[in-house]
């Protein structure tokens, strides 16, 4: 009687495939980097909710803003320095002024005047800023927190006559102005919303008693 033959069973497991090796090392190496982005991204999030709960409270923000301004300048006044600094936020402000100042559509250039209303039959737009209120005061607030940590390394500290910087500036605002003013007549607008028309209920006219 013949007897059936045996298939032999290797009596060692399958090596795990290299594939699954290489991912595992993979996900291990771009774990740190993983990590630090969602920690900034979460950083980010939570700080653009903080600034879009500040939108309606304008009041209180530019009180925020007039204190962090009167924070450098106790520092600048306190240290008897850094005046090249104060001079350079001096400058961005200027800028920040204008774009405030300044309609986000130039008339200067389209030909047909841009979207102003030049005359007074023209149709009621209301006017809307290069820069508008909100990213103006938080400019400055960043400006200023920015010089405030500066003055704390000497090699920012330039020797300068600030007399000479103080009048330069001066000088700059008031020419910088002019041209703004000049352009605020040529095009007749006004970037405020005080004196414009407002659209609402009007008064019911009163009874005249017989």
């Amino acid at each position: 009687m013949e007897s059936e033959p045996t298939v032999g069973v290797s009596a060692s497991a399958p090596p795990p495939p290299p594939a699954a090796t290489d991912d595992l090392q993979s996900s291990n190496a771009s774990s740190p980097a993983d990590a630090a982005a969602r920690l900034i991204h979460a950083v980010e999030q939570r700080q653009q909710h903080l600034l879009d709960k500040t939108v309606p409270h304008v009041l209180y923000r530019w009180i925020a803003c007039l204190v962090v301004v009167l924070i450098y300048f106790v520092r600048v006044y306190l240290v008897e320095g850094f005046y090249i600094i104060t001079y350079a936020i001096g400058i961005y402000l200027l800028n920040l002024i204008i774009a405030f100042l300044s309609p986000r559509e130039d008339p200067e250039a389209s030909l047909t005047g841009g979207t102003l209303p030049t005359r007074r039959s023209d149709e009621y737009r209301p006017f809307v800023r290069r820069l508008p209120e909100f990213k103006f005061c938080l400019s400055i607030i960043r400006a200023f927190v920015i010089g405030f940590m500066m003055t704390f390394f000497e090699v920012f500290d330039v020797p300068v006559f600030w007399p000479i910087l103080l009048f330069y500036w001066v000088l700059l605002f008031i020419l910088t102005m002019r041209k703004q003013i000049q352009h605020m007549i040529k095009y007749r607008y006004v970037p405020f919303s005080f004196g414009k028309q407002k659209y609402g209920k009007k008064p019911a006219p009163a009874e005249s008693s017989e």
